[in-house]
Order: C-alpha cells, then structure tokens, then sequence
C-alpha cells in the first residue's frame, strides 16, 4: 500500500481548497464564529480543522471512503487484518472490545491490575469478570502482567469463560508473554484481547516489546496519544483471526461510540500512520539511545533507583519498555507524589506518573537535547533538595496478597444495589459498591463487589493522609464507604 497517503489530512486539505461552506455543525462553522480569545489560546486552525466526516470531509454516501482507507493503511502498517478508528480513547474501546468477546453475565478472564476503564466497562457490560491476579514484585510494591500459566489454571477452572484481557505494557513499563498468553487462549479456542494502550509504537522498532498483533493477540487496542503522536482521545482497534468477528466489534462499537467523530483525531491517527511508516524506526531508534542516556544518568544520582531489564532477569516480567523511565525514590525518604509535586512546582516539569514509591518519564520520539537535559537538571536538583521536603505521614503498604480481595457479588449487581455508607472503621467486611482507585495510574483497589479488609483501609487511609487522590470514591477521604445495603 502506498503509505505517502494520508487520506484523511488529503480530504481536509481539499474541503479547504474547494471553499466548502457547511450548513450543519459544528455551529463555530470552521472557525468564523469562534470567540478570538478562544482561538488565540488554542490556534485558529484547531477551529479550521474540526470538519464533519459526512458532508465534510466526504459526501453523504460516504463514496470516497475517506476513513476507511485511512483505517486499511492503518492495518497494513501494523499487520492487522483490520483497523478501526475510535475518538473517544481506549477507555471506550476497551468497553467495546469487551462486549466483541463477552455479554452480559458471560465469564471474562481478566488482569487484575487493569485500569479504571475496565472495571468500569465490567459494570457497564455486565460480564462476570474472572480475575487473573497480576505478579506482585513485593520488593518494588509493583504488580507485573499475569503469565500464560495463570491464565490456563484459570481457563481450566472455568471453561465456560469467552476470552482475556491482558493489560501489556503497564503503566510502569512491564510487559507480558503475549504469544504465551495467545498460545493457552488459543489452545481452549478463546480469543486474547490486548490492552496495549501504552504499545501504540511497539510495531516500528525491533528493539522494543513484542507487539500484540506480530505475538498472535486476536484484538489489540492502543492509545495513540500515549506514546504517539495523535491527539488526546485517539484509539484504534487492530483485529486479526476469526475468533472475534468483525460485524460485532463494529457493532459494539457503534453502540457505544459518538455519532460526532473528531476529524482531528482522525486527521492525527493517519498523519502518526503516515511519520511512522516513513521515519519511525529512525525516530524510536534516537528515542532509546535518549532514554538509555537518561536511565544511566539517573541511576548514578544517589537514593534513585531506576528500574530496567533487571525485572525481565528476575523473572518478574516477559519483557520492560525501555522508553518508560521508571524511578523509585523511596531512598531520598520522599514518596513519588511529593517528588512530583516539588519538580512541577520548583522545576516546572511535569512526570507522567507517581505512586507511593515511584514517578516515571515517558521518552517518545518527540523529546529532543534540550527535554533530556531539562529532565536530568530536574532530577538532579530533586536529589540536592529532597532533604528540604516536608515528610509526610508514612502510608502503610499491604503485603501483596492483602490486595487480593474476595470478591462476592458480581461488580454490575454491587454497582447498582441498594447501598449505605458507613464509616471505614465498620467497613471491614462489607461489600463495597464502588470503585476505590488511587491515581494516577488509577487501578482500583477496591473494585464494586469485593469484599473491604482493614489492611486494604488501612493503606487508602494512610495514603490520604500522605496526600494520594482518589477521585473516584464517593468519599474521597476514605474516611466512609459506599457499600452494599444489608437486607
């Protein structure tokens, strides 16, 4: 295929040229009627550029087929049978991609340490989830993806179960044994669906992670924006087999979809296409030696530890994305929120994640010299002032088979039935009928249907106390719970 094309970017180039003037929305009519203090902070051609994909950017039959070639260039780029579209972020495409596999009250295997959005998509769908417990790194209080054995004990246990769901790589950079994985679901002719929202850019470099589709997953999604170069909100499915059909998964997803795409993530998905089949081996190849420069600086920076192939060594995960720059600073006698926290407010430089022990950088093809010294000039002063940082209370973290929470009712029924909130200390016990996620990176741990320990309250508590969020709560101070009603 020929991938100089860029179809979508070609249509809104031409619907420019031709001069078209639009009778529908959106109502700021490409910009003529945007307020110019609006268009002065976001570029008037953010305006410009927001065009319908009918009667916009193609007709009303759709008869120059604008998306989907964009979407076959898209396949063809990754060794997908097909590609599709999504604008509304992985979060409703895992949601989709659920149902392709699972319906209502069908069994789905599960990672445990999956985000938010899925468990979400659990209680919306009304699937019965089957967790696969994650590999707790104890040291490191990190879990790492499920291998394909715990996958088969649970296929085993329950054969009646529709698919997986692997989660791949985290948020922290651990990766899974997908082709192990896709081997056992395969062998009970279940389909394996990825979440590989921070894989987008797996397919274009040798040296990084297997991706989902060369490592024989039936469906795998991605985040575009999370490690390409699509705006916010850009997802695309990549399907390939028969074991989840193509009819279905685009039924799904137009029941669940917005009937007002986004041409801008339309128009970035293919553009990202385009640079990466060009020029994304030679980007990703100058993006690892950046974040191997970056990881041997900062591992020299005393009390930061940075985390590495050391985890793919001790057995604890398939495979590290080497562009994720993970680093524990639990050695300055800080916590990864209060390292965040000082570097944006001394250092203006924003992390893209923290947790009680941790705060990571995601290098992308995008940083250059000067974002690489910026980062280390800020890690630096981080280690020089540490000491100058205000200490908190400390937050009591469980052993990790304290997280592995009962669970008694399905997350749907729990969700929707009669509740009552109570105070945390008489909590224990009770099954909680909401989701409990520290973010970021936002996996709950509490999820609607399991069953509350003290040891897991004692530990949201004391991150409270510390200064973790929890936005999703109904108390955000844990300090009550919304739990199922006792009849």
């Amino acid at each position: 295929m020929d991938h100089s094309r860029a179809p979508v970017l070609e249509a809104l180039q031409e619907f420019r040229r031709r001069g078209d003037i639009a009778y529908g929305p959106p109502g700021h009519k490409q910009g003529r009627g945007a307020d110019p203090r609006v268009a002065e902070v976001v570029g008037i051609d953010v305006f410009r550029s927001d065009v319908l994909s009918l009667n916009g950017l193609d007709d009303r039959r759709q008869s120059q087929g604008v998306i989907s070639q964009a979407q076959e260039l898209m396949a063809d780029a990754v060794g997908a049978t097909e590609a599709f579209f999504s604008t509304c972020g992985s979060s409703l495409s895992v949601k989709t991609a659920m149902l392709a596999a699972a319906g209502p009250g069908e069994k789905l295997l599960i990672s445990r340490n999956a985000h938010k959005s899925v468990v979400a998509a659990v209680v919306v769908n009304g699937v019965e989830p089957i967790w696969v417990h994650p590999k707790f790194d104890a040291e490191r209080h990190l879990a790492h993806p499920p291998e394909p054995d715990d996958v088969r004990a649970k296929l085993r246990e329950h054969p009646d179960a529709k698919g997986m769901l692997l989660i791949t790589p985290t948020d922290w950079g651990s990766c899974a044994d997908i082709a192990g994985v896709a081997r056992v679901c395969h062998e009970f002719d279940v389909p394996l669906i990825v979440d590989e929202a921070w894989g987008a850019h797996l397919p274009f470099h040798p040296e990084l992670p297997a991706w989902g589709m060369d490592a024989e997953a039936d469906l795998v999604l991605t985040s575009v924006h999370k490690m390409g170069g699509a705006i916010e909100q850009s997802s695309v499915f990549h399907l390939q087999y028969d074991r989840i059909s193509s009819e279905a998964l685009k039924q799904r997803e137009d029941l669940l979809g917005t009937t007002s795409a986004s041409t801008l993530v339309f128009a970035t998905l293919d553009g990202w296409r385009r640079q990466m089949v060009e020029q994304g081996h030679e980007l990703l190849d100058a993006a690892l030696h950046r974040a191997r420069r970056i990881r041997a600086a900062a591992g020299e920076l005393p009390g930061l530890r940075v985390m590495g192939g050391e985890i793919v060594e001790e057995g604890l995960a398939a495979a590290f994305d080497p562009l994720k720059i993970v680093i524990d600073v639990r050695g300055l006698g800080i916590s990864g929120m209060q390292a965040t926290e000082w570097l944006r407010a001394n250092r203006h430089v924003d992390m893209g994640g923290s947790d009680t022990c941790r705060i990571s950088a995601s290098i992308t093809h995008a940083d250059d010299d000067t974002t690489e010294r910026v980062l280390l000039d800020a890690l630096r002063a981080l280690v020089e002032k540490a000491d100058t940082i205000e200490r908190q209370p400390y937050v009591r973290l469980p052993e990790p088979s304290a997280l592995e929470l009962e669970q008694a009712m399905l997350p749907r029924e729990a969700f929707f039935a009669p509740v009552e909130h109570v105070p945390a200390e008489r909590a224990a016990g009770r099954i909680s009928a909401e989701m409990i996620s520290p973010y970021p990176p936002g996996v709950p741990v509490i999820a609607p249907g399991e069953v509350v320990t003290d040891e897991v309250l004692d530990y949201l508590r004391s991150g409270v106390e510390h200064g973790v969020l929890i936005p999703d709560a109904a108390d955000p101070t844990v300090r009550t719970l919304r739990v199922v009603a006792r009849t």
